[in-house]
């Protein structure tokens, strides 16, 4: 095994591709960049009802994961209730692109994704 590429991959904080992944990766953080981009700023409240399958908790989790990463900015207004805002860093706009590329592949990939997978189910039943 070569110690080099172990050391490359094995590493979470050593390895850029795999930090970065492991937070954008999860199954809510490119919908909620997604949605972002697309309404500029909403309210925790207005993107629950835009993304309506995701928890509550896990769309706080995810939020604060993307604050952390310096992709959203969070704005508290001093009002009661409390007014709380949500809209992407200049950051987050630099990875729009990457993102839009990964949605087009998937538009143009996704009928013979699931064309394997049917597939695959059948094969592996036997």
């Amino acid at each position: 095994m070569d110690q080099e590429i172990l050391k490359k991959y094995s590493n979470v904080d050593e390895c850029p591709v795999r930090n970065v992944l492991d937070r954008i990766g999860n199954k809510w953080t490119l919908l909620v960049l997604l949605v972002l981009e697309e309404q500029q700023v909403l309210r925790f409240n207005e993107l629950h009802t835009y993304i309506s399958t995701i928890s509550q908790k896990m769309l706080s989790v995810t939020l604060k994961s993307l604050e952390a990463d310096g992709l959203v900015k969070r704005t508290i207004y001093p009002q009661v209730p409390p007014k709380v805002e949500y809209e992407l860093t200049a950051r987050a706009q630099s990875l729009l692109p990457l993102i839009h590329n990964l949605v087009d592949w998937s538009k143009t990939h996704i009928n013979a994704i699931k064309t394997s997978r049917k597939h695959y189910e059948l094969v592996t039943r036997k």
